[in-house]
């Protein structure tokens, strides 16, 4: 299987319950100050156009756009306008109209092997890289420009990969970068990567970064590429162990800000075999920047071999830190399934293969304790990599045309286009209806979703159970506390650990049937009666909250003491979704004995907690502080004691404005 799909990164590119290792993987030393906020993000449909036409057999490996034309490149062989339409042979690469789904019957080039990556270049040009020799009959091997409307070759253009094939392009400005099996470009000596003038397609001299030494005995080869919006870094994986004779284990980054320049940025997690060396000789298989550069993702296969490897996973990077050992800032298992592909837009990540679940780093090949289903496709937040409410499944319709198939290995390209999400598939499935090989998810009739966060003001009311379905509401502006009156809440009973977030509370609901005796619920919260409590997510039944003495929420993660544990821990949490993370982590803290507290609220960048003396105290909360302590105490405040009419005690406490 090729995995490879040329992408233009600036938009300019579409011309007119376990503590073991991570799902969410444990934060390096190096990136652990970073605790990325989530961010409002735009996501698109998850029902797919029905106007996109169809192909079969091989792949479909790369898109893109020109004008109101889509262009579509792979290993196919044969399309078809429709469902019900005759098949036409029209190997490796077509054209289509945009909003109408017509195949283009003016485009209609003729290559003898498989087209891997598409760029829309400068001047109204296509550049396509794959597997071929020839194009309309005269030699151009491996790389080539075309005419967007005729398909004609443009003979001006001098780029050619003679040495081997192209497998990824990218374009920044006029800088189009060539990734691949080669050792030779435009007949100057390239082990696996390249950069050409875009409109010329002459090569750049300065440009001398070679990728080599292929892993497990074989040739080298780069398998993806990516560069930052601005243009200064390019990130690069593949099949190789040596970038510039430096040690470089499938992923390397490069500073093209200026003259090309190998940075000190390396990661032991990609140099461990996973289950198959043979099979999975190498398993960084696609790699993304950010939209701001700041961040990239992998994502990978490979089989068994996590935590010690990043094998079948999706990682998240810190651009600008430097050093070799670099760890993820976060990492979302699979629990042995493929991701063949990700795209970034919209502040959301995108991912497909074939994975059957995410947030699962407790089971191989089952669901384990916190598994989140999503078949082939899927979405995160960049903040956590927990997975959103998006789930459009890879999987056919129940009378899929005679022929089809709603499953396959590999998910080759997800590319973000005026319109939408594309896709690419070995398959025939998608959204339980019939896409053949490929389709889109439009922008239109997606949504937008902006972060949740508790109160940021520093004026308010504490909450605290004081009896069943009874709270006492005490005025609190950060340091003062007012004077408690009574109030009812018959909706709320039997409650434990509670946090408040945006326009609702979540809560340790003890309730008898449930798989651990008590689940998370949701009740709507203004200020007046607590609403009618809900379940929160199906996936958290592994999950027993009734452990929790105390919890708060903040920047998708939820942070929470245990009864009888001395740490302060924390998992991730997306509200979007309400899914709970599946890894616990345990915050850096000193001087507070956490075994002890009972009740927490964060409160103006302070956390805000009881104890079983009953007195209240605050301390510091700086969650970027770590590796060092995020929370001191001897910094610790104390804002009230325990009297006879009031004793903050309970796990059920929590701060809102009204």
């Amino acid at each position: 299987m090729w995995r490879v799909a040329g992408r233009r990164r600036t938009r300019a590119g579409v011309v007119a319950l376990a503590t073991v290792a991570a799902v969410l993987g444990v934060p390096s030393v190096s990136s652990a100050a970073v605790v990325p906020v989530p961010e409002t993000a735009t996501l698109v449909s998850a029902n797919p156009a029905d106007s996109t036409p169809h192909a079969r057999n091989g792949e479909t490996r790369a898109f893109a756009q020109v004008g109101n034309t889509v262009f579509v490149g792979g290993s196919f062989t044969q399309l078809r306008q429709t469902a019900s339409s005759p098949w036409i042979s029209q190997p490796y690469l077509f054209a289509y109209d945009r909003t109408t789904g017509t195949l283009s019957t003016t485009f209609l080039p003729v290559l003898d092997g498989a087209v891997n990556t598409l760029v829309a270049g400068p001047g109204g040009t296509l550049i396509v890289g794959g597997a071929f020799k020839t194009v309309n009959g005269v030699s151009r091997k491996n790389l080539v420009a075309l005419n967007p409307s005729s398909g004609a070759i443009i003979d001006a253009w001098v780029g050619r990969s003679d040495g081997g094939n192209v497998r990824d392009l990218v374009l920044h400005d006029n800088w189009l970068y060539v990734a691949g099996a080669f050792n030779w470009l435009n007949g100057t000596a390239h082990s696996g990567l390249a950069r050409l003038n875009a409109t010329t397609g002459a090569i750049d001299p300065t440009f001398t970064i070679n990728a080599t030494q292929g892993r497990h005995g074989t040739a080298s080869y780069v398998w993806t590429i990516d560069v930052t919006p601005d243009g200064n870094t390019l990130a690069v994986g593949g099949n190789f162990m040596l970038v510039n004779d430096l040690p470089r284990n499938q992923m390397a980054l490069v500073d093209v800000s200026a003259t090309p320049t190998l940075i000190d940025w390396s990661t032991e997690k990609f140099v461990p075999p996973c289950a198959s060396p043979s099979t999975f000789v190498h398993y960084v298989q696609d790699v993304k920047f950010g939209a701001d550069g700041s961040w990239f993702v992998v994502g990978t296969n490979g089989g068994s071999g996590w935590p010690t490897a990043y094998c079948d996973t999706l990682v998240r990077f810190e651009t600008a830190n430097r050093g070799s050992g670099q760890l993820a800032t976060w990492a979302d298992y699979t629990g042995n399934d493929t991701i063949t592909s990700v795209e970034v837009a919209d502040n959301v990540i995108y991912l497909g293969g074939h994975f059957r679940w995410l947030n699962n780093p407790n089971g191989v090949d089952v669901a384990g304790p916190g598994a989140v289903d999503r078949l082939g496709i899927a979405a995160v937040t960049p903040a956590t990599g927990m997975p959103v409410n998006w789930n459009p499944r890879r999987s056919g319709s129940a009378s899929m045309p005679a022929g089809t198939s709603s499953w396959g290995s590999s998910v080759p390209v997800l590319w973000r286009g005026t319109d939408g999400l594309y896709f690419g598939h070995n398959s025939d499935g998608m959204g339980e209806e019939y896409h053949g090989r490929l389709g889109m998810f439009p922008l239109a009739g997606g949504r937008t979703f902006t972060p949740k966060n508790p109160p940021t003001a520093t004026t308010g009311n504490l909450y605290l159970s004081t009896a069943p379905a009874t709270l006492a509401r005490v005025p609190f502006d950060g340091t003062t506390l007012g004077t408690p009156t009574t109030v009812s809440q018959p909706a709320y009973t039997a409650a434990g650990a509670t946090w408040r977030v945006d326009d609702r509370i979540y809560w340790s609901h003890t309730v008898a049937g449930t798989p651990t005796g008590s689940r998370i619920d949701v009740s709507l919260f203004n200020g007046g009666a607590i609403g009618s409590p809900w379940e929160a997510s199906g996936y958290n039944d592994w999950y027993n909250p009734a452990v929790w003495s105390g919890a708060f929420f903040l920047d998708g993660r939820l942070y929470y003491t245990r009864t009888g544990a001395t740490n302060l821990y924390y998992r991730y949490f997306e509200i979007d979704g309400n899914y709970l993370g599946a890894t616990e982590f345990t915050v850096p803290t000193t001087g507070v004995p956490w075994s002890g507290v009972r009740g927490m609220a964060w409160v103006a960048g302070r956390i805000v907690y009881g104890a079983t003396d009953g007195t209240l105290r605050s301390v510091p909360f700086d969650p970027t502080a770590a590796p060092g302590a995020v929370v001191d105490g001897t910094a610790a405040t104390v804002l009230a004691l325990a009297t006879p009419e009031l004793s903050w005690s309970t796990p059920s406490t929590f701060f809102s404005v009204q």
